[in-house]
């Protein structure tokens, strides 16, 4: 019996895979999620011939992009040294709500999010959290979602300098620019308009690239993903269709912004 791995080959070497996940599909399997069966971890075991792979990091559930898995325990934790030390370049591509400023920073800290309800009540730990962001386009269309007679969105590019549960949502949100179709930080009015108006029941956050060094070569490795048709074709007819399928500059964090 043959299946169709909804996993697409990105780049792959003798030690590591990196795939695109689509938006719906976990990582791995998940506390929140026990009723899941499929799983993007078993899929990428899938594309290296049944053998085991180990996620380097996260995407949630419904982000899509780019998602990388070490072949070896020894180099998923070297990566993950990488990860911790701030080494590993990120960038997303984003669809929010309202016209946010060119570029900026946003450092604002970020209290930890259980991933379990028993642990619900507890003291949870504060975060440092960063995420640099550039505007790459904006668009304003005649229709009223919010009491005005025009609706505005922007194309951003994020690049997140720590990695906390939820830090692109939650950083959007708090710079009252949240990203569309965010179930839990975003505005039910603009996702409910983008449902009925592009077809599109979706989170439009992507993740489009990774910029590190491989861990037993030594060598500069970057990795580009294009976002996936449907936050393609929603870019399209809000007319940034040029800057999505272009890849995203991999700025250094502290230089470029």
């Amino acid at each position: 019996m043959t299946y169709a791995n909804p996993l697409s080959l990105i780049y792959e070497d003798d030690e590591l895979l990196a795939v695109h996940k689509p938006a719906g599909l976990l990582v791995h399997r998940s506390p929140i999620d026990r009723h899941e069966t499929e799983f993007a971890l078993q899929y990428a075991r899938d594309l290296n011939g049944g053998r085991h792979v180990y996620p380097v990091h996260r995407l949630d559930r419904p982000t899509s992009g780019l998602l990388l898995f070490a072949k070896d325990p020894g180099v998923a934790r070297l990566l993950g040294a990488q990860m911790m030390a701030h080494e590993v370049q990120k960038s997303y591509l984003a669809i929010v709500r309202g016209w946010p400023q060119e570029r900026g920073t946003i450092d604002h800290p970020l209290r930890e999010e259980a991933t379990d309800r028993r642990l619900k009540g507890q003291v949870a730990v504060v975060q440092e959290a960063v995420t640099d962001f550039v505007r790459l386009g904006v668009a304003e269309i005649p229709y009223e979602v919010e009491g005005y007679p025009t609706s505005r969105y922007a194309l951003m590019a994020l690049y997140p300098r720590t990695g906390r549960r939820h830090q692109l949502r939650r950083h959007m949100k708090h710079i009252s620019h949240p990203i569309i179709g965010d179930a839990n930080h975003g505005r039910g009015r603009h996702n409910r308009f983008f449902t009925r108006h592009f077809g599109e029941a979706r989170l439009f956050l992507a993740s489009v690239g990774m910029s590190l060094t491989h861990p037993l070569t030594g060598e500069s490795l970057v990795l580009q993903a294009p976002p996936e048709a449907g936050f393609t074709r929603v870019a399209e007819a809000l007319g940034w269709g040029v800057l999505v399928m272009e890849p995203l500059p991999l700025y250094p964090v502290d230089s470029s912004l």
